[in-house]
C-alpha cells in the first residue's frame, strides 16, 4: 500500500500518566495545549505555575522554586507599565496591585511545590534556547514584560551550559523525588523572530540537551515524547497550521493530544476520560435559555452519569466536574 505521509512511531514508556497520581507540565504555550487539556479534563496536573516559560533555563529556575519552597516578597516585584510584574513570571500573574500580583504568584507556586511532592510525572517542554539576560542582575528573565531592549542582552546558550544546569537539577530533584518519571519535549512552534537559520540552530541545541539528559539519567528516569516530529514530519502541511503559519491549529493540537493519551495514559485513565469527555461535551451545549426543561433534564442525567462515575472510580477526584454541573443546574 502507497503511504502518503511519514508516520512516527511512538516507544513504551515504563510508567503512564493517571487520573489517581499528580503531575506538572512546564515549558512554552505548546505545553499550555496539552495541560489544559488534560486540566479541562480533571487530571490532578498543575500546568505552567509560572506562566509560559520557553527557555530551558528559566524552565529550571520554576523547578528549583519548588524544590526551595519559594515566596516571592514585595522586592521580588517591579513595576513597569502600569503593573506590577517579576521576571520569572508570565505577564498572566502581573496586577496593578502588588498585593495581588505576589499573592498570585505565591499561590501558584505552593500549589505546585505540593503537587511536585506527589507527582508521578513532571513533563518539560523546551522552546528555544534564546534567552534575554537582564543587565543591572545579570540573570536570565522568563519574561521581559515589554521593557526596553537595551535593558537585556540576548544570546543563545550553549549545549554545555544547559546540561550542566539540567544535569545538577535533576540528580537533586530526584534525590528527593526517587519516583518521579520526566518527560521531555521539544516545542514543535518556531521562534520565526529569530529567523529562519537561527530558529533551527536554537531546536538542534535543544535536541542535543535532550538527548544528553535522557543518555545521562536512563530510560527508567526519563523519556521522550516527539510532538515536534509528529508536527514537522507526520503532519507536515501549512493547513494544520494557525492563521499565523506559526502556531497549531485546533487539529493539529488534537492530533498530538490524541498520541499523547495514547502513549501516556493508562488503560483505566483511557477509559474514564473517554467516559469525562462525552459529559464535557454534552455540557458545551449551549441551550436557548438556562430554565428549559429539556435542558435540565439532560443535566440531571449528567450529573447521575458523574456520580455514577465517581462511585464506579472512587479513588479518583471528580468533585470539580459535579460542581460544574451543579452549578449549571441552579443557574
Amino acid at each position: 500500500m502507497t503511504k502518503f505521509r511519514t508516520e512516527i512511531s511512538l516507544s513504551q514508556v515504563n510508567k503512564q500518566l493517571s487520573y489517581r497520581r499528580n503531575a506538572l507540565m512546564i515549558g512554552s504555550c505548546f505545553t499550555e495545549n496539552i495541560g489544559n487539556y488534560l486540566q479541562e479534563h480533571y487530571f490532578p496536573i498543575v500546568t505552567n505555575p509560572c506562566g509560559i516559560l520557553y527557555n530551558p533555563s528559566s524552565i529550571a529556575k520554576s523547578i528549583e522554586f519548588m524544590l526551595d519552597g519559594k515566596q516571592l516578597e514585595p522586592t521580588d516585584l517591579f513595576f513597569a507599565n502600569g503593573l506590577w510584574n517579576n521576571f520569572q513570571f508570565h505577564s498572566r500573574f502581573s496586577n496593578p496591585d502588588p498585593e495581588t500580583a505576589l499573592s498570585g504568584m505565591n499561590y501558584s507556586l505552593l500549589n505546585a511545590t505540593k503537587k511536585l511532592e506527589t507527582a508521578s510525572h513532571l513533563f518539560l517542554t523546551f522552546g528555544t534556547s534564546w534567552v534575554y539576560r537582564e543587565r543591572e542582575g545579570n540573570t536570565i528573565v522568563g519574561n521581559c514584560h515589554k521593557l526596553p531592549a537595551n535593558r537585556f542582552i540576548r544570546e543563545r546558550l550553549s549545549v554545555e551550559e544547559m546540561a550542566e544546569q539540567w544535569i545538577e537539577l535533576l540528580n537533586h530533584l530526584f534525590s528527593i523525588h526517587s519516583d518521579l518519571s520526566v518527560v521531555f519535549t521539544i516545542s514543535p512552534i518556531r521562534h520565526l523572530k529569530d529567523g529562519s537559520y537561527q530558529n533551527q540552530v536554537s531546536k538542534s541545541s535543544l535536541f542535543l540537551l535532550v538527548d544528553r539528559l535522557l543518555d545521562y539519567f536512563g530510560p527508567e528516569k526519563t523519556s521522550y515524547f516527539p510532538s515536534y516530529e509528529l508536527v514537522m514530519d507526520e503532519l507536515r502541511d501549512y493547513r494544520f497550521y494557525a492563521t499565523d503559519m506559526l502556531h497549531l491549529s485546533e487539529m493539529a493540537t488534537a492530533f498530538v493530544q490524541e498520541k499523547f493519551n495514547e502513549l501516556y495514559l493508562d488503560p483505566e485513565s483511557k477509559e474514564i476520560n473517554i467516559l469525562v469527555s462525552k459529559i464535557i461535551k454534552s455540557l458545551n451545549h449551549k441551550p436557548f435559555h438556562n430554565q428549559d426543561p429539556s435542558y435540565q433534564k439532560m443535566l440531571s442525567k449528567l450529573m447521575e452519569d458523574a456520580q455514577a462515575l465517581a462511585s464506579k472510580y472512587s479513588a479518583v477526584n471528580l468533585n470539580d466536574l459535579i460542581i460544574v454541573i451543579n452549578q449549571k443546574k441552579v443557574l
